[in-house]
């Protein structure tokens, strides 16, 4: 029995797979069971954030799974301590709660959010997210979720979530009572279809959220972690969040979550109002603090400038209509089907993804202009055939 069949017969049916199966790699290029290569533009969905079999990224790893992969979270562990500390002083954040993914991050951020509110008043409880966003696939944060797809199974859904538009001041304003708790955000919509917030929203939701002592939560989950072009990607606005959420490529490969709270939040989850078995896993961190003491400024400066890059050169192909997003989290419009153009791509040797209507790049960070110019050729190819 092949691999597909087995996967058929025996993995639920929740992802619509390619007919393509994956065995090996390095950095930006993998390989399928037959040998044939492939430029990867899409890196597990923004995970890989060095690419695949980065040396430094295993030998972290390796080292650790030699000496202790798991324990509880009852007792210590250094990675883990190294991690927050490091998060910490990146970011200026005080605290960090560790999880596995992206949903349980903004789980862990809902329940601080609401915790704060229901403090002051029983009745302060609701959180504004925005048309479009999406912030995980368990019931409480598809609830969060401002897209109406994904609404319609699996009810009762978590109430007390408000959906405004973004980037519209005057209907957000309208939204805030004496129940508004936070306001949650992306500041790069990615599965709503790469669509970055405007200077002036978020100078409105600034404001609101500091005269109104109500908290701002930011999503960083497929937005962080280098993939704008900043460490995190509200660090070049003028945000100020008191909570961040983050996943994705925090580890590089591995199922790591962390959600950091800042000076006035650091003592909102005291001890058993909130848990994760494997949260923190020794290994997962010490994956993690592989990726971020190498994500410094001058790796930073060299993804905004091949970003501007890749987007100069994509505006030049015959049939692009525009190209959206930040840093290397960009979104191709073009007069095909996105979904037409990943599967030619993945034909011709190129692995992209799609968000909305819109063809999605998310290269890894360290990727090479020889990767990007052959990947680029297959694409325009692609688009103007």
């Amino acid at each position: 029995m092949t691999t597909f069949e087995k996967d058929n017969q025996y993995i639920m049916h929740t992802y619509g797979r390619f007919d393509l199966c994956l065995v090996s790699g390095k950095g930006s290029t993998l390989k399928d069971e037959n040998g044939k290569e492939y430029i990867d533009f899409g890196t597990g969905i923004a995970v890989n954030t060095f690419g695949v079999s980065d040396e430094a990224w295993n030998a972290a790893v390796t080292a650790q799974i030699a000496k202790l992969a798991h324990t509880s979270n009852l007792y210590y562990t250094e990675p883990c301590a190294n991690l927050a500390e490091m998060l910490c002083k990146k970011t200026g954040m005080a605290k960090v709660f560790f999880s596995n993914s992206g949903a349980e991050a903004n789980e862990c951020a809902i329940k601080a959010a609401r915790k704060y509110g229901t403090d002051k008043d029983e009745n302060k409880n609701e959180i504004i997210t925005l048309v479009n966003s999406f912030h995980g696939r368990t019931v409480t944060t598809l609830s969060a979720t401002g897209q109406d797809v994904f609404h319609k199974s699996f009810t009762p859904f978590t109430e007390g979530f408000v959906y405004t538009p973004a980037n519209d001041c005057d209907a957000l304003l309208e939204k805030i009572n004496s129940h508004t708790a936070a306001i949650m955000i992306e500041t790069v919509q990615g599965e709503g279809g790469v669509m970055p917030l405007s200077d002036e929203f978020m100078a409105c939701i600034e404001k609101i959220t500091t005269e109104n002592d109500i908290l701002l939560v930011i999503d960083e989950v497929q937005t962080g972690n280098g993939r704008t072009g900043q460490l995190y990607s509200y660090m070049d606005t003028c945000l100020t969040p008191d909570i961040v959420s983050t996943a994705k490529g925090l580890a590089g490969g591995l199922p790591l979550g962390a959600t950091m709270f800042n000076e006035k939040l650091k003592e909102i989850l005291p001890p058993s109002t909130h848990g994760s078995t494997f949260g923190g896993n020794p290994v997962c961190c010490a994956g993690a603090l592989s990726i971020l003491e190498r994500i410094d400024d001058a790796l930073l400066s060299q993804v905004r400038e091949k970003s501007a890059y890749i987007v100069e050169k994509l505006n030049a192909i015959q049939g692009v209509k525009s190209v959206s997003g930040k840093g290397f989290m960009l979104g191709i419009e073009t007069k095909k089907s996105a979904g037409d153009i990943v599967k030619a791509c993945m034909e011709k040797g190129l692995l992209v993804l799609t968000a909305k209507t819109k063809v999605r790049l998310l290269p890894a960070l360290n990727i090479s202009y020889a990767e990007i110019d052959k990947g680029l050729e297959i694409l325009k190819g692609v688009i103007e055939a």
